[in-house]
């Protein structure tokens, strides 16, 4: 018998059929490698269910402000772009991390400078949790396979709603054009979205404009509170053979994948090392590295940016003595067996 709830899909596929399960009404976006085929995909589905909504706009900027009026009404929008395209979306993301929006965005980083062929590349992370004019106050996943893609994108969306941050998921084309078998099984139920501008006696003012310094400290100190309040319960990570481990691999994404079989390998050869990979970058899990890196001798950071992830946890972890061992290498992907060449003492 046919399983309907496994199927053959690529991560752009999959991040589809996530966005659906957790509840999107509508996608706002415009065409750009290596993630046209998330907004095409939407279109196809919305094409016969007439309850999903689509636009595509003429840019990024115009898709992302889109993206934010939806929001306001309630409705569970979303978008989907790469490189220049998140770039450009940095205005309507700082106004939804500065008026609390749930603010949803997919992200197939490339590399940068680039045209549409450079797909394997972990530089968008600075861009993605700390761009625009504001203070970082954003919530970034990173799918580490395609199965995750499917379950990260019913994530985001329940996390956004629940917290009120804009809430990102960060892939790459790589992992976008991959195709595998995923369980379509919903992780989690959709938290209901609400009106945002609502119908009443008193007007909701969310305002986006300050007349002094003052006025706007204050409601950043709210705002900095709620985060700091929540960080640690929306923080997630995965450790893999680290019971043990006398040295971690500490990676996110498709590298983290490479890590897990350089894990297994040098494990054969009587090597204890295990594998920190963090689910989300930022804000990171803190807590769980943080006794990791009391119990081991040596860290080694992989990542295909030039110390981007690296920054951050170095932050997280300032105080510990662990040494700690950076290997980056911009918009190249690493295999496991190089993996293991590179973490040898």
């Amino acid at each position: 018998m046919t399983n309907r709830n496994k199927q053959l899909v690529t991560g752009n596929e999959a991040a589809v059929l996530g966005a659906l399960a957790g509840g999107a009404e509508a996608m706002f976006g415009y065409p750009i490698t290596p993630a046209t085929e998330i907004l095409q995909g939407w279109i196809n589905k919305a094409q016969t269910d007439k309850s999903l909504h689509f636009l595509q706009t003429e840019d990024e900027t115009s898709a992302g402000f889109a993206v934010c009026g939806a929001l306001l009404n309630g409705t569970k929008a979303f978008t989907a772009s790469a490189g220049p395209g998140h770039v450009l979306m940095q205005d309507p993301v700082s106004m939804a991390e500065n008026i609390r929006l749930p603010f949803v965005g997919i992200m197939m980083q490339r590399g940068g400078p680039s045209t549409g062929t450079v797909n394997f590349s972990q530089q968008e992370v600075n861009l993605a949790a700390f761009g625009g004019n504001g203070d970082g106050l954003r919530i970034v996943y990173s799918a580490s396979t395609v199965q995750e893609m499917y379950d990260l994108s019913i994530k985001i969306f329940n996390t956004a709603w629940k917290y009120m941050f804009p809430t990102f998921l960060l892939g790459d084309g790589y992992l976008g054009k991959m195709e595998s078998e995923i369980n379509l099984t919903k992780s989690v139920n959709p938290v209901h979205s609400k009106k945002l501008l609502r119908e009443q006696k008193i007007p909701t003012h969310l305002k986006n404009c300050y007349s002094s310094e003052e006025e706007l400290a204050e409601i950043l100190k709210q705002n900095i509170y709620d985060w700091n309040k929540h960080k640690n319960v929306i923080a997630e990570s995965d450790k893999y053979r680290t019971g043990d481990a006398s040295e971690i691999i500490v990676a996110h994404g498709l590298v983290a994948s490479a890590a897990k079989e350089a894990v297994d390998l040098m494990r054969k050869q009587n090597r204890k090392i295990g594998l920190f990979r963090a689910i989300t970058v930022h804000p990171l899990d803190t807590t769980a590295l943080s006794v990791l890196a009391k119990k081991v001798k040596k860290i080694h950071l992989i990542e295909s940016s030039q110390n981007q992830f690296s920054r951050i946890v170095k932050y997280e972890l300032y105080g510990e003595t662990t040494e700690i061992v950076e290997h980056s290498k911009p918009a190249e992907g690493f295999s496991p067996s190089e993996i293991v060449d590179l973490v040898q003492d």
